[in-house]
């Protein structure tokens, strides 16, 4: 058996599929579908949230991102609205109908957390933080597991069996670049470990392009080269004014440019023959 042995394929029959309700309908995370995450980087007001809410909606995304706890190299950058955040992404949601995701720091705040959104993210930061894990773990939440900057992919998988160790089964991966001797570029995608995590685990896999790339220019053919690579969908920063963000302005795509992708997406989730 391989050492992470509730997230190897051996261990599950089939792929896992991950559901969540919503009063549009049940998103569906896994083999055979693309899921469309999107959003800005972090919550930063109430009707700009809101705003962009229903416009991500009315395109249809399939899940709203947005940061109210936001780890930042630097402690004089913005930090998120903390518990206000939350409750604005539980009102986009009900107004929207569509689940909301949201990164969780510390253990102290998974109880606080949960109680407003669908889905619990673990960063990359906090990738080995195996007292996190194991809260996020006592969860019944799907949680978004991003690799960490310089993890291995066993690491990586290593991590998620925390949290499925610790009782809950609903991982979901998130490859979000890594850390190289390149500096063009935030982060180098590893667009193989698709391939790779797809042949080592049963657990569904994601790509964040924004990120992974730090540059708006480069989201559209990242999150292409992920689809066609056979990732199980995207999250991507998507700003109303990227020039005027508080975080991760020059990885966010505004609302045309989002248009533009998400129409490239269906195509070729179409050929991949897998449903939007």
């Amino acid at each position: 058996m391989k050492p992470f042995k509730l997230a190897a394929r051996e261990s599950h029959e089939g792929d896992t599929l991950i559901e969540i309700n919503s009063s549009r309908g049940t998103v569906k995370i896994g083999e055979g579908y693309c899921t469309v995450i999107a959003g800005p980087c972090a919550v930063e007001g109430r009707e700009e949230y809101l705003d962009i809410a229903r416009i991500l909606a009315d395109m249809g995304v399939h899940l709203l991102r947005g940061g109210a706890f936001k780890p930042r190299t630097s402690p004089y950058s913005f930090a998120g609205l903390g518990e206000e955040g939350l409750k604005i992404l539980a009102e986009a949601k009900k107004i929207t109908g569509v689940p909301v995701v949201t990164e969780v720091l510390d253990t102290r705040d998974v109880e606080l957390v949960q109680g407003y959104v669908d889905v619990l993210q673990v960063g990359s930061r906090n990738m080995q933080n195996f007292s996190l894990l194991q809260e996020v773990g006592r969860t019944d939440k799907p949680v978004i597991l991003k690799r960490g900057f310089a993890a291995t992919m066993e690491e990586w998988l290593l991590a998620a069996e925390y949290i499925m160790a610790a009782g809950n089964p609903r991982v979901i991966l998130c490859e979000r670049g890594i850390r190289t001797f390149e500096n063009y570029t935030r982060n180098t995608v590893d667009i193989g470990a698709v391939s790779m995590i797809k042949e080592l685990s049963h657990l569904p896999i994601i790509v964040d392009p924004s990120h992974a790339t730090g540059r708006w220019k480069m989201v559209r053919p990242v999150a292409k080269a992920a689809i066609a690579a056979g990732a199980d969908g995207v999250m991507i920063e998507v700003h109303q004014c990227p020039e005027c963000a508080l975080s991760d302005g020059k990885q966010s795509l505004t609302l045309e440019n989002f248009a533009v992708l998400l129409e490239d997406i269906k195509k070729l989730a179409e050929v991949e023959g897998k449903k939007i």
